[in-house]
């Protein structure tokens, strides 16, 4: 047993998360850290005179570290051993580097910042990296699996149910259809946001920088700093960033929770219907007592997960846009545990995919489900009757379907009754209740053209 497992995003999905630690562990932070001050110090280096350009050997000295960190071996225990006896994390990169590179004026390491100009980049940079790299392709993924069922499921008569009562037919494509058109928005919106970061000193003033060299325009260094490395620039703040921009990005990240949990229900709901079956795997158990159960436990999974991911992101959200006067240090532990956040949304989403790729229309159900309820078709007569002139054809239909077994015979006798022109009744006689969909079909087609287009957009701008 490693005695480290807490959390089961350590233990019980070690294996399905792991790459995540790519952005949200220790060594991560640390290693982008150390490479924010490098690219700072390079910066520095190359747009001011304030330091003497670097030597040969000191490019090659900065390109080796940073070559060799690329592959893991960044100096994290050489770090830690630093930041034992210092007792802060970000003094200990700037001294590990100081060792490491060896140069010849080692102050333009650091020089004139904060340890939140450093944090706020750096943690900027590991949420947008997992954003682009692996948040995106998830949630395309997703999309194009429904994008898929819908197409598949298009024009497939399936029971609608309102307040938790049989409601008007729909097709089983365009219910799904409304997921995508929700996901889409968000997924365009998840790809086009842009994390912030500020390089402006230790009251957000720029006194340091500038008293030691008021010659140079430190604003525009900051801004053109901060571009360099992905960001926006947040030009006026405190001490430390206002994080409103994260705020704002957990705040999606929960939106879109909120929206897959929604098709979580659904689908769970469908499946307790019989509307859809799963695979059934033989070497699966679905009960340690019932055998013949087939679980929805993806479904079940991504929502506990996307729940949890939730709670923890609204606090987030709120806790990190507050930081007393200049700087408190009641964030610093908050920051450090976004990572369980976003990774239990992303463990919920792939549970979610996990789910719906097992999944299967049970149509000729879904059909002898809609057959047995042609009380449905009372909206669609007493709509057809207010044309006709009949007077309150609503309260007519009421009175006749409400809370009664209605079958087609019944209905059909009703129409014969009515007084009403041939070409009328002769309207109601071909109203069936598998067919009474609407533009269902040609809603799933559009939502589905739409949303294929966007996703072609959003490619094609990733790769121009």
């Amino acid at each position: 047993m490693n005695e480290l497992e807490i959390s089961p995003l350590d233990g019980r999905y070690k294996d399905r998360l792991k790459d995540l630690s790519e952005y949200f562990s220790e060594s991560a932070l640390m290693y982008t850290r150390c490479d924010v001050e490098i690219s700072y110090a390079s910066f520095l280096e190359r747009k001011t005179n304030v330091f003497p350009i670097f030597t040969w050997q000191e490019r090659d000295a900065i390109s080796d570290y940073m070559s060799a960190a690329l592959y893991g071996d960044f100096g994290l225990q050489r770090i830690k051993e630093i930041e034992s006896v210092v007792n802060h994390d970000v003094k200990a990169c700037e001294i590990f580097l100081r060792e490491k590179l060896n140069l010849s004026n080692p102050n333009i390491i650091h020089f004139g910042l904060t340890s939140e100009d450093i944090n706020n980049l750096s943690y900027s940079i590991l949420f947008r990296d997992f954003k682009c790299e692996r948040q995106q392709f998830l949630l395309k993924n997703i999309l194009e699996k429904l994008i898929s069922m819908a197409e598949e499921y298009k024009a497939d008569s399936f029971p609608a149910h309102t307040h938790g009562q049989m409601a008007s037919p729909t097709t089983a494509g365009k219910e799904i259809a409304v997921f995508i058109s929700r996901l889409t928005k968000l997924y365009k919106k998840l790809c086009a946001f842009n994390f912030s970061g500020k390089l402006n000193g230790a009251t957000g003033n720029y006194s340091a920088m500038m008293s030691a060299a008021p010659h140079i325009d430190w604003m525009e260094f900051s801004k053109s700093f901060i571009t360099y490395m992905g960001l926006e620039p947040n030009i006026v703040t405190t001490q430390i960033e206002d994080h409103d921009c994260w705020a704002e990005y957990f705040n999606l990240v929960r939106q879109i929770n909120n929206v897959i949990m929604d098709l979580d229900q659904d689908m769970w709901l469908y499946l307790s219907y019989g509307y859809f079956t799963q695979e059934v795997k033989v070497e699966e158990v679905g009960s340690s007592t019932m055998p013949h159960k087939v679980n929805p436990i993806n479904f079940e999974n991504s929502e506990g997960n996307l729940s949890l991911s939730n709670a923890l992101l609204v606090e987030m959200s709120n806790k990190l846009c507050r930081s007393r006067m200049q700087r408190d240090l009641s964030d610093s532990t908050v920051i450090r545990n976004v990572g369980v956040a976003l990774s239990h949304s992303y463990l919920g989403w792939q549970e979610t995919l996990k789910g719906l790729s097992k999944l299967t229309l049970n149509k000729e159900f879904c059909i002898n489900e809609l057959w047995a309820h042609p009380e449905l078709l009372a909206e669609p007569v007493q709509t057809i009757l207010k044309v006709a002139g009949v007077q309150d054809p609503y309260e007519l239909l009421k009175g006749f379907t409400r809370g009664s077994k209605v079958n087609m015979e019944d209905l059909i006798d009703f129409a014969e009754d009515l007084d009403v022109d041939e070409a009328v009744k002769e309207k109601l006689r071909l109203l069936t209740v598998s067919e009474y969909t609407g533009l269902a079909q040609k809603i799933c087609e559009m939502t589905i053209e739409d949303a294929k287009k966007e996703l072609r957009l959003i490619y094609e701008r990733r790769n121009n």
